[in-house]
């Protein structure tokens, strides 16, 4: 149960990247290769240990909320910035000044009913969710406390 200042947000993944199976899997991991500066900041800046993530899947069929998991870590570099061989290196970071952030996210659990993208645009207590908002494709972003309790009762 979420406790008294527990922030939501959603975090998308592509399900044949990574999905809430792997997760459920895996148990906890980095969530790494954001590169998108305002989704940076919520991490950096506002992300805390045991906030409320929603799992959503996108570039999927259908496209939704799969489950759930928890900031399981305060914020660190992403490794991944510092590595030559990989996708998501970054040439200005450095140890002393990195450009990205991420947090840990840990496994709690998956739905038992995937809340569709489209099942989430119909729902009129949903108006105004940034995820709903034309044009939305950050990585990381808030979900209001309203919006998120309503997706909880929703999906049982």
């Amino acid at each position: 149960m979420p406790g008294k200042g527990t922030q939501y947000w959603l975090v998308k993944s592509e399900p044949d990247v990574y999905s809430i199976d792997d997760l459920a899997r895996d148990g906890k991991t980095a969530w790494t290769g954001v590169r998108n500066y305002q989704a940076r900041n919520f991490m950096r800046d506002a992300m805390r240990v045991g906030d409320v993530v929603f799992f959503y899947h996108s570039n999927a069929t259908p496209t939704g909320i799969a489950g759930l998991a928890r900031v399981a870590s305060a914020v660190y570099p992403d490794p991944l910035q510092f590595d030559k061989k990989s996708e998501y290196f970054e040439p200005r970071a450095t140890e002393a000044k990195p450009v990205w952030m991420l947090v840990d996210i840990a496994f709690e659990r998956k739905f038992k009913s995937f809340c569709s993208l489209e099942t989430l645009r119909t729902d009129r207590r949903l108006e105004g969710m940034l995820l709903l908002k034309r044009g939305q494709r950050l990585s990381v972003q808030p979900v209001e406390p309203a919006h998120a309790k309503h997706i909880l009762a929703r999906a049982g």
